[in-house]
């Protein structure tokens, strides 16, 4: 590495919620084992930000998912890009962190490292539930890559990829005792929590579904209450949209943590109505039975019936092997359909928690080093100064 280089030393992109928590726990994790804290910028969101990334762009403006929202975000996403590669000619970096974000990162992470930048991929592409011809490809766009799925480490590796695994992040979410939370959040009685995603798509889609049918089963008694947890990286529009429509239906809202979203909360409620993603896997771990809910634009919807490999759309049932949670797709997603799943799950109420205790032992940890360590671990070498 050519240790002359002015300016920051990594260039960091996470491309929504969850990428921006890991990002920043990756970012305290190299500033524990480089004994300083590391200048950084890129596109990310607040978590990040509170680690002391400089914003070139803002994640809430280009986090997307499926073809449908890519088209309706393509000006913020083609400035954001701009601008950091504008930053990046300036101020070139010692090393870069990718987190999540699979189209943007396979062609910045090539161009970085054609100019001799070395690239961390943290958070590997599913190429398990769909695109598995792309590994090689995708290969060139990184040096090492943190997976947080157990098996993806020898996928990747078989496919000539230094791969590691770090361990999932959702294990290290501080969980305060029920009775302590509850009452931290003035929570009694039966309680409902509607998690609608972090990407402004998902909350235009699941938002008011998912209210209804919680606003539905706390009319028939299922539940007391109802409160919709938004995600801190939301855009301005899709956190305003979720909150009218959680007045409509009756729900009072629940900031998600910026460094640990909504993990640590979710222990105190009941029942979890919730987007497919980190959430699903979060109200899983947290033991709380769970429906999830899962729709996309039409084009991506339709390729996605063609393309995807797995049987299953929610990461637990994924890991599990078994559709331990009802999760719903597309035109399944209806608030009847979610409202009867939802009191099919709460006539179990043992089944969560032993979900909870398989996944935490399939997701077990490599060491007992914090996950941002682990992850920090991959790239220090490339910050260091040479002796």
């Amino acid at each position: 590495m050519n240790s002359d280089r002015k300016g920051p030393s990594l260039l960091v992109v996470a491309g929504e919620a969850s990428a921006d928590r890991i990002a920043a726990l990756s970012l305290r994790g190299l500033s524990r084992s480089l004994g300083a804290p590391v200048a950084s910028y890129g596109l990310a969101g607040e978590a990040s930000v509170s680690a002391g990334v400089e914003l070139v762009g803002q994640a809430s403006r280009t986090a997307v998912m499926g073809f449908g929202d890519v088209a309706g975000r393509l000006p913020s996403i083609a400035r954001s890009v701009f601008a950091i590669l504008v930053r990046a000619r300036r101020d070139p970096p010692r090393a870069a962190l990718l987190v999540s974000f699979t189209e943007l990162s396979t062609h910045l992470g090539r161009w970085l490292r054609g100019m001799g930048v070395r690239v961390l991929w943290c958070v590997a592409p599913q190429v398990w539930a769909w695109r598995s011809g792309r590994l090689r490809s995708l290969a060139r766009s990184l040096d090492r890559l943190a997976v947080i799925l157990p098996f993806e480490e020898a996928l990747w590796r078989r496919a000539g990829v230094d791969a590691h695994y770090v361990g999932h992040p959702s294990l290290e979410a501080p969980r305060p005792s029920r009775p302590a939370l509850r009452g931290e959040l003035g929570l009694s009685g039966g309680c409902i929590a509607v998690l609608p995603g972090s990407r402004a798509g998902e909350v235009f889609r699941l938002a008011a579904p998912l209210c209804e049918a919680a606003a539905f089963l706390r009319a028939r008694g299922a539940a007391e209450s109802a409160h919709i947890v938004i995600a801190p990286s939301l855009d301005p529009a899709a956190r305003a949209y979720a909150g009218r429509v959680a007045l409509q239906f009756g729900l009072k809202s629940i900031p998600a943590d910026p460094e640990h979203g909504a993990a640590s909360v979710l222990g105190a409620f009941d029942l979890v109505l919730c987007a497919s993603g980190t959430a699903s896997l979060e109200a899983a771990l947290a033991g709380v039975p769970a429906v999830v809910a899962y729709r996309m634009d039409a084009l991506s919807a339709a390729l996605a019936r063609k393309l995807i490999r797995t049987p299953f759309m929610a990461l637990p049932n994924i890991l599990l092997n078994r559709p331990a949670i009802p999760e719903l797709f597309q035109a399944e997603a209806t608030v009847p359909s979610i409202a009867r799943a939802a009191e099919d799950v709460l006539a179990r109420p043992g089944e969560a928690q032993g979900i909870a205790e398989e996944l935490g032992w399939i997701l077990r940890p490599p060491s007992s080093d914090p996950f941002g360590d682990r992850v920090a671990a991959l790239m220090a070498d490339w910050l260091r100064d040479p002796k």
